[in-house]
């Protein structure tokens, strides 16, 4: 399929129900904590992007037996010491995710690993991970020595640590708990803002214990997990880009079925909110420690808003379809505090300026944000900067707009979300088309 589309302005509002693919963060968790149970476990409802891909592939080059059929994956864990050596570099593709997280697990293995992945995730920062898996006893460094993939990983025993993480990141508290879960001792992970929790919640139900007390994490050294079955939650992340379509294109009304609504990630329902969005949440329920429920959307009339502190932690997925909601509303809407975005798949505050200015929209960009003046989103050339979140953020600045759109670069979309441009279009009729 091409990597180019046009996008035409829906003429038509958003409506009926929905039901979007596996939390993509969850998937992640759910099967690299099967791999190292003991048993067999069955995950429903997996999410099926590259990025899940790229942790399944890279938990079968270490031995595991991993089977997936559509959103169904069966993982017979072997246990911590039932992993093997690989016998080729790990790729890890796209994935911060799958790279940082098997960092942690892989420290403690009495053999040696090399992590690699695609010219993207060799320029994000691995040194947030590097340094406390040190501390703990970890032989891991950047072969390149600039604290960036690959990484190689000398398996050795480890030792519990009480750590301070500089920023929030949900992806170096995971790889500390999966390498505390097998050191010797306690670790704890204090957090400035509590950062998604999915892998704390997910613990318990493969017999792993975990204490979170506000920021603080504390998990025992010496834990054997057990396997278990399980059905993840519809990707919120994924669903914001419905959602802030439906806030912004004229006569929508969208019903969102089983989301998950973990408080750790719902920021962007309540920026959304914040300017005005009608959002109503139905039929809130848990499932495996995971809040879930179902959603309304409908068309609003939104006014801009201040974003910073804590909601930049929970939403820090969602700013690309937060930046396209924000243009098509009344007045400012200021982001502060987000420098972490420099180093997502791409530049994202640069790459959201730069895109919505050819757009017609009045942008500033800071170091850590941007300010956004509201107005008409207007037709014109986009590109994704290689980044899924950015493609699918322009797409809905498409269908907003009033002209037509030609959007390169959108390949990157099946990182999370390959269904996404088939929904579009089951929900838009013919406004997407591939050239």
């Amino acid at each position: 399929m091409s990597d180019t589309v046009v996008i035409r302005p829906a003429t038509t509002g958003l409506c009926g129900e929905v039901t979007f693919p596996g939390d993509k963060s969850i998937s992640h968790r759910a099967v690299m904590l099967a791999a190292v149970a003991h048993g067999t476990s069955h995950i429903r409802h997996c999410s099926t992007g590259g990025d899940n891909r790229s942790t399944i592939q890279a938990l079968q080059t270490l031995g595991v037996d991993i089977q997936q059929r559509g959103d169904e994956v069966t993982v017979t864990g072997c246990g911590w010491d039932g992993l093997r050596a690989p016998a080729r570099v790990i790729d890890c593709g796209n994935s911060g995710t799958t790279m940082r997280l098997l960092a942690g697990l892989l420290a403690a293995r009495s053999f040696t690993s090399r992590l690699d992945g695609d010219a993207s995730l060799r320029r994000r920062p691995m040194g947030r991970v590097i340094v406390p898996l040190r501390t703990m006893g970890a032989a891991i460094a950047s072969e390149g020595g600039d604290d960036r993939a690959p990484l190689r990983i000398d398996g050795r025993p480890l030792h519990g640590i009480s750590y301070r993480t500089p920023v929030a990141s949900a992806q170096v508290k995971s790889a500390l708990v999966l390498a505390g879960l097998q050191a010797q001792g306690c670790t704890q992970i204090w957090e400035p803002v509590r950062s998604r929790d999915h892998t704390e919640r997910l613990l318990p139900a493969f017999g792993g214990r975990v204490t979170v007390e506000d920021t603080v994490v504390t998990v025992e050294g010496g834990q054997e997990l057990h396997a278990c079955d399980l059905e993840v939650p519809g990707d919120l992340s994924s669903a914001a880009f419905f959602i802030g379509a439906a806030l912004i294109v004229p006569g929508s009304e969208l019903y969102v079925r089983n989301v998950g609504l973990n408080p750790t990630r719902t920021g962007a329902l309540d920026i959304f909110r914040a300017m005005g969005g009608e959002i109503t949440v139905l039929h809130e329920r848990e499932r495996y420690g995971e809040p879930v429920g179902d959603l309304v959307v409908r068309t609003s009339a939104l006014q801009g808003t201040e974003i910073a502190g804590e909601f930049v932690v929970r939403a820090i997925d969602e700013f690309p379809i937060i930046a396209v909601v924000a243009a098509c509303a009344r007045g400012t809407t200021t982001i502060r505090g987000a420098e972490e975005l420099r180093v997502k798949e791409s530049d994202r505050l640069h790459a959201l300026a730069t895109s919505l200015r050819a757009l017609g929209i009045e942008v500033a960009e800071l170091p850590d944000g941007l300010v956004i003046t509201g107005g008409r989103l207007r037709g014109g050339q986009g590109q994704s900067f290689g980044d899924h979140r950015i493609a699918m953020a322009l797409s809905v600045a498409g269908l907003a707009g009033t002209g037509e759109m030609v959007l390169k670069g959108v390949d990157s979309v099946a990182i999370s979300f390959p269904g996404f441009y088939d929904l579009v279009r089951e929900l838009t009729g013919p406004t997407v088309t591939h050239i």
